[in-house]
Formats: C-alpha cells, sequence, structure tokens
C-alpha cells in the first residue's frame, strides 16, 4: 500500500510517547509519591545523563554528524539558552511536587500562548488575528481549570506556569539567537553543548538550594537500593525524550510532532489518574479539553497563515 505508514516511524513514535509519559510519571513518584523531595538534584542527575548520552550517541554511535561551535559568541548564545533551558526543568520538576500530572499538563498546554507573547516581546512579530483569537481558549481553558482543580496549591501553579513561559522562551530566543545559516544547530547537537552548560550552573545550585542531597540520597539508597536505579532509569529517560522527539521530527514533520504532542498530553493526564488516583472535577476536565481545542485551533490557525 502506498499510505502505509513504516512500522520504523510507528516504533519511534510508541518510543516518543513511552519516554515522555514515562519520565513525567516518574518525576511525578518521585518528588511527591516516593519523597525524593529534591528537583534541582534530579534535574542536576537528568542534565548529567544528557551529556554522557549526547556525547555517546553522537561520537560514537554517529547518530547525527557533530556541529562544532564557532566561536566565543555562539558559545555565549548557547550558554543563555542553557541557563533558560535549566530554568525551565527546575521549575517544571518543583511543580510536580505540589501539582497532580493531569493540572500540570493543562498548563503545559499554553505554551503557545507565551509563544506568541515572547515572539511579539522580543522580536515585534506579529501573527495573524485569527492566531491571536485562538489563544482566548488556551488561557480561558486554564482559568477554569485552576478554579475546579482539587488539588491546586498556589506555589506549585507559579512554579508550573515559569516552567511553560520559560520553554517558550527558549524556543523564541532559539529561533533568534541561532538564525544565521553557520550557528544553526541541530536539536541532538544542541543538546550535546547546552546540557554540560547547565549541570555547570546546577552543582553550585544544587549544593546551595538542597544542602546534603548527595549524602541523604547515599542514605537513602542504602535502605532502599531502588532510589539508584530510580534515579539512572529517570536519568536515561530523560535524554531518550529528547533523542525520540529529534528521531519524531526527522520521521515525520514539525506539525506532526505538534499534533502527537496533544495527543500526548491527554494520555499523561489519563494515565496519571489510573496510577496515582488524584481527585478530579468536571470543571478541571472541562477546563483542560477547551486548552487543547484551543491549542488544535491555534496550531491550524498557524498552518494557515504560513
Amino acid at each position: 500500500m502506498k499510505n502505509q505508514i513504516p512500522w520504523s516511524t510507528i516504533g519511534i513514535v510508541a518510543a516518543w510517547y513511552g519516554s515522555n509519559i514515562g519520565v513525567l510519571l516518574l518525576n511525578k513518584y518521585l518528588l511527591s509519591n516516593y519523597g525524593f523531595k529534591y528537583p534541582v538534584f534530579l534535574t542536576l542527575c537528568h542534565m548529567a545523563a544528557c551529556s554522557l548520552l549526547s556525547y555517546v550517541a553522537i561520537a560514537f554511535m554517529k547518530v547525527v554528524p557533530m556541529q562544532s561551535v564557532k566561536s566565543g559568541a555562539q558559545l555565549l548564545k548557547i550558554a543563555g539558552l542553557s541557563v533558560v533551558f535549566c530554568f525551565s526543568v527546575v521549575c517544571g520538576n518543583v511543580s510536580l511536587r505540589y501539582l497532580p500530572v493531569s493540572f500540570n499538563q493543562a498548563i503545559g498546554a499554553t505554551t503557545p500562548f507565551f509563544t506568541a507573547v515572547f515572539a511579539y516581546v522580543v522580536s515585534s512579530k506579529m501573527e495573524a488575528w485569527v492566531t491571536y483569537l485562538t489563544l482566548v481558549p488556551v488561557v480561558a481553558g486554564v482559568i477554569i481549570a485552576s478554579g475546579g482543580e482539587p488539588s491546586f496549591h498556589l506555589f506549585g501553579f507559579i512554579m508550573c506556569v515559569s516552567a511553560t513561559a520559560a520553554r517558550a522562551l527558549k524556543s523564541v530566543l532559539q529561533d533568534i539567537l541561532l538564525s544565521s545559516d553557520g550557528e544553526k544547530l541541530n536539536s541532538m547537537n544542541l543538546l550535546l553543548y547546552m546540557a554540560p552548560i547547565a549541570v555547570v550552573f546546577l552543582l553550585p545550585a544544587t549544593l546551595l538550594m538542597e544542602e546534603n542531597v548527595v549524602e541523604i540520597t547515599v542514605a537513602l539508597a542504602r535502605e532502599d537500593i531502588k532510589i539508584v536505579w530510580y534515579l539512572l532509569f529517570n536519568s536515561s529517560l530523560a535524554y531518550f525524550v529528547n533523542l525520540t522527539n529529534f528521531l519524531v521530527t526527522k520521521h515525520t514533520s514539525a506539525l506532526t510532532l505538534q499534533v502527537l504532542g496533544n495527543a500526548k498530553g491527554a494520555i499523561a493526564v489519563v494515565v496519571s489518574i489510573l496510577i496515582f488516583k488524584n481527585p478530579i472535577s468536571v470543571i478541571g476536565m472541562a477546563g483542560y479539553g477547551l486548552t487543547v481545542v484551543g491549542v488544535v485551533m491555534y496550531s491550524e490557525a498557524k498552518k494557515k497563515n504560513r
């Protein structure tokens, strides 16, 4: 059949879903249910794994050709992106300590709103009025979901909004800072350079914000060796999220990735409710549904106005 999707593509999409949802649920389990209350250290583990596995994948396995950093100015730009990236991941992990995955995903779905705002603020980039109109249900949905969320936590909410905004800012800055042909890096090479810089920033932050975390983790490991396997598996998954993200885009398209991402959020919500049994409300789910509809409308409006 002409239009049959190759099994390799189906496998890559399945791996992308598994790694994305897996790392989200395992982060939630570790930070909330298991009682490992160290989100900055957890992010440091993620970035250390991304540094090592990125190098192995590019230098030895030749997943993509290695791209070199051509100037100090380019490295400085990558360092700036790395700081924003770090902030986003740390805030996202902190929010999972206080919020259920379902509400976390509802807030995360507002990324297009923040992207449109930062694109205008940073580079005066204007979208068609129809595109801005589709952002109304995106934001309205989260406001409704917040009002109907039984497990609402203000600090967790602020952290999650900050993570979503930082994620959008990173994508806008990336388009501007690494826009010239000589400075463009594919996502795998960008991670190769960003992750070690993130480790450099996160190491002192961990020691300052989460004092004695290494001793506490070692003590935990003596009582329950599973924590070591949880952290190793979780950190590896964090890298595979980026790898499969790149492979899905390569084998399909950025638009397909966007559509799959919308569905992924909904699946993550259902799976998390089944696993963690967090209380939900009809108003909360209706709000999240409205946000997803808004995101789909936004994607369609962007596609038509390209």
